[in-house]
């Protein structure tokens, strides 16, 4: 270990189980060890490999490490990114998914997670959504992302009937597939699938994308992400809507309730090599024209 380094503990992680993210896990151990960093594992993640470890709790990560390298894809960071804003974790990338926008360290690239742990990075603040939800006014639960909240119909697709309000004004009545709520990082994720806008991820914005509406005028909108967004699902409904953050657990909301939904005060650190340049990962994972 040189000198001084910034980052002196490190916590590895791998959510999903892509090929041989295993052995991406052991291979960042083994280079981390020899320049004799201390490494822990949560649980989880320990428990999946077959070697002794040093593991500890998910919630109590922050006292064992200063850096979140996570191993896996976008998800993996993803699942990973509500840990970390919690605890006030860095969080670093190591992509052994596909397209790869959050974790853009590839497993070859041993080197650079050394120069990052000396100080030689970059770091980006990137804002999270929360959606509370309310049946007859009392709140129910709340739903947080990174990427997107997700209104969807159930099991079989069909319109759904809701109307959208930002701040204390009213938008618009609107019948579609659903409606993605997108934050900049998430907007080259499910959003951009449907047809929204890229989000510089500096922009203090978020984008409403509604999904397949009936009616063809009703466009992608970007809004201030100061803004409040208020969703309530109107009781012309044939069935139960769910509401999702991240792709993961869905909430039913039942018909005349309504989710809220706000920019949170905690932010991601997300952790980038000193060479990483955003456009340049446009250009790479959407197979944009380059002739440099």
């Amino acid at each position: 270990m040189k000198n001084n380094p910034t980052f002196k503990r490190i916590a590895l992680m791998g959510r999903h189980q892509p090929n041989h993210i295993e052995d991406t896990l052991r291979a960042i151990d083994g280079f981390l060890t020899a320049q004799q960093y201390p490494i822990v594992y949560d649980t989880e993640t320990a428990q999946r490999l077959s070697y002794p470890l040093k593991q500890v709790p998910l919630e109590e990560l922050h006292a064992h490490c200063d850096l979140l390298v996570v191993v896996g894809g976008d998800g993996s960071l993803l699942q990973a990114a509500k840990i970390a804003v919690a605890q006030s974790l860095p969080v670093l990338g190591v992509n052994r998914g596909r397209l790869g926008f959050l974790t853009d360290v590839y497993p070859h690239e041993l080197a650079i997670i050394a120069e990052v742990l000396e100080g030689d990075y970059q770091e980006e603040q990137r804002f999270l959504l929360s959606a509370e939800i309310f049946h007859e006014s009392q709140h129910i639960t709340t739903v947080e992302a990174l990427n997107e909240i997700v209104l969807s119909p159930g099991n079989i697709a069909h319109m759904i009937e809701f109307e959208i309000r930002v701040g204390d004004q009213f938008v618009c009545d609107l019948r579609a597939d659903g409606l993605i709520v997108a934050t900049p990082t998430g907007s080259t994720a499910y959003a951009l699938s449907g047809g929204g806008p890229i989000l510089h991820p500096a922009l203090n914005a978020v984008v409403l994308v509604p999904m397949f509406p009936h009616t063809l005028s009703n466009r992608p909108l970007v809004i201030d992400a100061q803004s409040h967004v208020e969703i309530q699902i109107t009781a012309n409904n044939e069935a139960v809507p769910f509401v999702s953050g991240d792709g993961q657990k869905r909430i039913p909301i039942a018909l005349g309730d309504t989710f809220r939904i706000q920019k949170k005060s905690d932010t991601l650190r997300l952790i980038h090599p000193r060479s990483y340049q955003y456009f340049q990962t446009l250009r790479s994972k959407l197979g944009w024209q380059n002739k440099h």
